[in-house]
């Protein structure tokens, strides 16, 4: 496995690894933005840690529990992930992955878009990758009113993104209805 993010040749096992933990990131963003908290809390080890320092500090259940109080404030959510760096040692990893939140009030007058770096430490157990330590570092932050153009919008006529299961993905792709559907049972 790779112990540097120096360029070296790259066996099957450490590639397979990477992808689940990008993976693993992709469905963070995926949970946090549609309000899927039953698959934002598979993706924990029972004994991880979020640090989203100074609003939350603690473990995946007090998180996701945590987490509907702090939604409300916004309308809308789209975490992206950019650039990932792993570092993977065995069963255990680390990673640097950059991120861009944004964030619409819930009256949706003004925007907040955060930019910072998740800090993780994963662990594979059971064959399997999840958070063990997670960690959030502000680089810097927007915070503006949302712009309204004159005349018709771009988004007239378009579905527009939602949190929860009322979103364009669970309505028009069964799959990823199904799966949120035998998640919340």
């Amino acid at each position: 496995m790779s112990d540097s993010l120096t360029p070296s040749p790259v066996e099957l096992a450490e590639a397979l690894d990477r992808i689940a933990l990008q993976k693993l990131a992709w469905a963070y963003c995926h949970a946090i933005d549609r309000q899927d908290f039953a698959l934002l809390r598979s993706l924990y080890h029972d004994d991880a840690e979020d640090d989203h320092s100074p609003m939350f500090k603690g473990g995946p259940d007090e998180y996701v529990a945590w987490l509907p109080s702090i939604l409300a404030h916004w309308q809308l959510t789209s975490h992206v992930i950019s650039n990932m760096n792993f570092v993977i040692a065995g069963d255990a990893a680390e990673g640097e992955l950059v991120t861009m939140a944004y964030h619409r009030t819930a009256d949706g007058s003004r925007e907040v878009i955060a930019h910072g770096r998740y800090l993780d430490r994963y662990l594979k157990r059971d064959g399997i990758w999840r958070f063990h330590r997670r960690s959030l570092v502000l680089d810097w932050f927007e915070d503006r009113p949302v712009q309204k153009g004159d005349g018709p919008g771009i988004d007239e006529g378009v579905e527009c993104g939602q949190p929860g299961s009322g979103d364009a993905v669970y309505t028009r792709l069964p799959l990823f209805a199904r799966q949120r559907t035998a998640r919340e049972a």
